[in-house]
Formats: C-alpha cells, sequence, structure tokens
C-alpha cells in the first residue's frame, strides 16, 4: 500500500511548517491541523494513510485523541498509521499506554524531516 495521506495535528507553526513544507515537497497530499478538535474532526472525516500526531495541543491533547480514535472497542481509523510525536516527557505508562495505539512514537528533538519521511516509508510495509 502506498502512502499519498497524511495529516499533520500539530500547534506549533514552526515544526507543522517545516514537516508540512518537507512531506508535500516528498510527494505527499498534507492536511494541517493546529489544535485538538480540528485534528480530530479532520481524523474522523477522512481516510488518511498517516497521522502526525502531537501530544501537547490545544483544546485536546494528543493522548484523548488518540484514545477517541484507537482506544475503545472499535478502531475508528483502521487504515490509518498514528505517529505520535513529542516533546513532552512521558512517564513509562503513559508512553507504552501511546505506543500500544500508535505505530511510531517519535521526539521531535532527535527527528529530523529526512527521518521522519524514512518512518513513513517504512509504515507502508508494515
Amino acid at each position: 500500500m502506498a502512502i499519498k495521506t497524511i495529516l499533520c495535528i500539530e500547534d506549533d507553526r514552526f515544526i507543522g511548517e517545516m514537516y508540512v513544507r518537507s512531506l508535500k515537497k516528498a510527494g505527499y497530499d498534507v492536511d494541517w491541523m493546529v489544535d485538538g478538535n480540528d485534528g480530530l474532526v479532520a481524523a474522523r472525516n477522512k481516510q488518511y494513510d498517516v497521522i502526525l500526531l502531537d501530544v501537547m495541543l490545544p483544546e485536546i491533547k494528543g493522548t484523548d485523541i488518540l484514545e477517541s480514535l484507537r482506544g475503545g472497542s472499535e478502531d475508528l481509523i483502521p487504515n490509518s498509521h498514528v505517529i505520535i510525536l513529542t516533546n513532552f516527557e512521558q512517564d513509562d505508562e503513559s508512553r507504552i499506554a501511546m505506543q500500544k495505539n500508535a505505530d511510531a512514537y517519535l521526539i521531535k528533538a532527535e527527528i529530523t524531516p529526512k527521518k521522519l519521511i524514512s518512518v513513513i516509508q517504512q509504515l507502508k510495509d508494515v
């Protein structure tokens, strides 16, 4: 399955613009939401191949979005990969809970746009 569509839920303008620019240059169709409410609505209303999800967001936290989409008895986004992107230090229990419902967990300070694209390309093989 080729990955074509990406939803980026990121409130930091600098980081969001950097991801969106790099992803579009790499050939992806990217939608960008800057708060949790809009991100959750977008994830529910359109089929995305990948959702890039920040943890600390205005309105609704990324952890709550992930729980809403995948934490219940029904996976509302069964055909989407979710990549958690955070600089927020999680306790082990929170991180493990998020990793269970996500396809990747990345620390923003350690990830360049090139590495992010590499992680996304590896997901199509999963």
